[in-house]
């Protein structure tokens, strides 16, 4: 682990119930690293995204995801760590009955914002980052699929997080769609904040290389190829 790991897990046990799905993971991701996790259905990519983000308890071994204990993680320090990460999903899980706006504005007071002008100059911020500043009034139904996801990753940035979760962030989206919120993705990394993103869609790991780790038989490989 280096001084600027924001992910760091040490021969880390993962179960599911009381099924062993992942063994012995070591496994260092570095703060505004993008990382790709790649591995079959089943494989563990999501026991281990629930790991990061405090749903699993690790087993044996040890973890710090952005500054925090997972072994010493109580249940009440969860809300606390998920404020750190920014989770993006397949399916978008936007609010469809309110503005883009109102869906940020939710999170934002759901996370403890207040004050209405810090609200609104956050949502601005994170819009432009997206490239979706002029879309603030849109409801969910009146944008393309690519611009949803880009909502999802604004809804992310909201809080300033150190570590993005993206998983399968390009499952419902065309190919040039999913390049360019792969992209979108890569540049926030540039900015400071760490991505792992998990997929399985290899044409974008080989449009766009980066470090690999591969969950496969049980284990993690920290730094995979594919051919």
């Amino acid at each position: 682990m280096t001084g600027n790991a924001v992910i760091s897990l040490k021969n880390v046990d993962v179960f599911q119930q009381k099924h062993l799905v992942l063994s012995n993971v070591n496994l260092s991701v570095d703060k505004g690293e993008f990382v790709f996790l790649i591995g079959q259905t089943g494989s563990g990519k999501s026991s281990l995204l629930k790991i990061i983000y405090g749903d699993l308890h690790i087993g044996n071994g040890e973890g710090q995801i952005a500054g925090f204990d997972l072994k010493k993680l109580a249940g009440k320090e969860v809300p606390y760590l998920r404020r750190k990460l920014g989770i993006v999903f397949q399916d978008f899980q936007l609010l469809t009955d309110r503005t883009v706006e109102k869906n940020l504005e939710f999170v934002l007071k759901s996370t403890g914002w207040t004050d209405k002008a810090l609200i609104s100059e956050r949502i601005k911020d994170v819009l432009e980052k997206v490239g979706l500043r002029s879309k603030i009034r849109k409801m969910p139904h009146e944008l393309s699929g690519g611009e949803q996801q880009r909502v999802v990753i604004a809804r992310a940035l909201l809080n300033n997080p150190e570590i993005i979760l993206a998983d399968e962030p390009t499952g419902n989206l065309d190919p040039d769609t999913s390049e360019e919120i792969v992209n979108l993705l890569k540049q926030i990394s540039l900015n400071g904040t760490a991505v792992l993103m998990a997929t399985h869609d290899y044409h974008i790991i080989r449009t766009l290389p980066s470090r690999i780790i591969k969950c496969e038989n049980g284990v993690v490989h920290e730094d995979a190829k594919i051919v």
